[in-house]
């Protein structure tokens, strides 16, 4: 895991790279890669790559970044972790490549050489990387299917930049950092920056999913080569085979050849552990595959105590019974607040969420954990969250024509408004459902003109439309797909890499991987509701009734009774902390 960052001058008329901005660049991110950090300049002086490492992949040196191969012709930086290097470095030694290291980095070198711009389609991890080809003079850029590593990048028209965090390319001192009003315009819709955008006008993110080069005409063959929703589609062709299986036996073997993949580290890999259902049977997976439990953490506050958001007694108690080296770590309010000031310099882009994930990271920090597991993506993979119910309702209803008089008292209520306004369409639903304020709430809190502008690039509905493009087919799969597109890649994954990266810990997330995406998809569209059941009978001794009958409660942090916000109702309170998170950031 590491924070990269790439230069490259391919205009003619562009200056050469500047060693000063390539060294602020990755400096920036030095708390992503606190082991080792590096950077190379081009012989013509127009490339010029940058990385700091924490190492967990070959821990000598031989893993540090900028990384060439043994050709010295290739040279990468890469930040992630690619869990199926071994199988993928074994084809390659078949067929005459050579090795230096033993790392994942040195397989994606000559992976590339061997299968070029495919090479995407072969890897099972997380990643964002830069390939320099000096001998074609372009670069390769790509980023995983999810979106789990974030890349940014800033392209003038004649020289791009790249980097893991939007802050580490304003480092450089060469990116305005002016304000998208599309970027602010989604960050009050929905709580988070949607991508592509960025807060900031210059800079973009690199899409999910994609690659593509740059060479002396810029950015060229630019390629979207994974789709959520494409592959929940092709899971629905699948559904007949999909019942004929037993369900948790099914999910026992596909989450445990995805945890197996995920626990493959030099280093040891610790959990999250809460008391609900995916973190839980996570951990209880993992113990069977490897036949010892993780080391364990668990957050408690006082604010929580005797509620239904008080984690941390069951946590224990499951903690107990597997026999896990646990830790249940108190957060206070004096703790919050101190923190706060690293906290918002951490956060690469607002976001409402993201202090849940800073303080398990930093107590998994505090117990010399480099690695942790996550529930991340459960809710999502299985459809436990009620947007799986409330979404085909609200189109449904929405789609019922009205008498006059109804239509009448319906166009008095906002609510009702609103409601027949979006409702009709899956994405109108959605922002309904998922959204912090509505577009006709944003003139007040940026300005008519910002507020017009900004909506009008966002075009919010069909952005979060494109999330079903291709149509998945059920409403199980839209919501799905929706859900993992939008709230999970924008706002709790990005959210996980920032906040866990400033305690220098790499989370993994098992449930959230391509190819389990590819295998469980025909079983999700059949059994729908049953999912999450399946996942929690899926261990060979199943949960206990004390977990799996727990009501949900989500992973969440008392910041209204630290920040004194607004008591009325958890929509009030989180944007009262939205318009705070904005006035703070920086």
């Amino acid at each position: 895991m590491c924070g990269i960052a790439a230069l490259f001058a391919y205009g003619s008329n562009a200056p050469p790279v500047d060693a000063v901005e390539i060294d602020a660049i990755t400096e920036r991110m030095r708390p992503r890669g606190p082991d080792a950090g590096g950077t190379w300049i081009s012989p013509d002086g127009r490339v010029a790559l940058g990385a700091r490492r924490l190492a967990i992949i070959d821990l000598t040196d031989e893993g540090t970044q900028p990384m060439t191969d043994t050709d010295g012709d290739l040279r990468i930086v890469f930040n992630g972790e690619i869990y199926n290097h071994r199988e993928l470095r074994a084809r390659l030694e078949r067929l005459g490549a050579r090795f230096h290291s033993t790392t994942d980095t040195e397989v994606l070198l000559q992976l590339y050489r061997h299968d070029g711009a495919s090479m995407v389609e072969l890897l099972r991890g997380m990643f964002a990387f830069a390939i320099w080809e000096p001998r074609q003079h372009r670069m390769f850029v790509a980023r995983d299917p999810y979106g789990i590593k974030p890349l940014y990048v800033a392209d003038d028209g004649s020289t791009l930049r790249a980097a893991s965090t939007v802050k580490a390319l304003l480092a450089g001192g060469q990116i305005a950092r002016t304000h998208d009003p599309a970027g602010v315009a989604g960050f009050w819709l929905m709580g988070s920056v949607p991508e592509p955008y960025t807060i900031f006008r210059d800079i973009r993110a690199v899409e999910a999913g994609t690659s593509f080069f740059v060479d002396e005409g810029g950015i060229r063959n630019k390629r979207r080569y994974y789709s959520i929703s494409a592959t929940l589609g092709r899971g629905l062709k699948d559904e007949p085979a999909a019942r004929l299986v037993h369900p948790p036996i099914l999910v026992r073997e596909l989450v445990t050849d995805s945890l197996r993949h995920h626990l493959i580290s030099d280093v040891p890999v610790g959990a999250f552990l809460s008391s609900g259902i995916d973190s839980t049977a996570l951990v209880a997976l993992a113990t069977e595959a490897t036949g010892q439990p993780p080391r364990t953490v668990t957050l408690r506050f006082d604010e929580f105590r005797g509620q239904a958001f008080d984690e941390s007694p069951l946590a224990g108690r499951f903690a107990q019974r597997i026999g896990s080296d646990h830790v249940t770590r108190l957060v206070t309010r004096d703790e919050f607040i101190t923190e706060l000031p690293r906290f918002f310099d951490a956060m690469d882009q607002p976001t409402i969420d993201g202090a849940n994930t800073w303080f398990v990271s930093k107590a998994a920090a505090e117990r010399g954990l480099k690695v942790a597991i996550s529930g991340l993506g459960g809710d999502e993979l299985f459809g436990s969250y009620p947007s799986f119910r409330a979404l085909p309702r609200i189109v449904a209803a929405a789609r019922i024509p009205f008498a006059a008089s109804t239509a009448s008292r319906l166009a008095r209520n906002p609510k009702a408004r609103a409601a027949a306004r979006y409702g009709r369409s899956w994405a109108g639903a959605y922002l309904l459902k998922r959204g912090l304020f509505l577009p006709d709430d944003l003139p007040a809190l940026m300005g008519a003109d910002g507020a017009e502008e900004g909506l009008r690039h966002l075009s919010m509905i069909e952005h979060i439309a494109e999330a079903i493009n291709p149509d998945p087919g059920t409403a199980f799969g839209r919501v799905a797909a929706l859900e993992a597109s939008l709230y999970m890649r924008n706002q709790l994954l990005r959210d996980t890499d920032w906040a866990s990266m400033a305690h220098s810990l790499e989370v993994r997330t098992p449930l959230v991987d391509a190819t389990l995406l590819r295998q469980i998809a025909p079983l999700l569209l059949v059994e729908k509701e049953r999912c999450k059941r399946h996942f929690a009978n899926s261990p060979r001794n199943p949960l206990p009734d004390w977990l799996s009958e727990r009501r949900k409660t989500g992973f969440t942090v008392p910041l209204a009774e630290w920040m004194d916000l607004a008591p009325d109702g958890t929509s009030t309170r989180m944007r009262s902390w939205a318009r705070m998170v904005l006035e703070r950031w920086s």
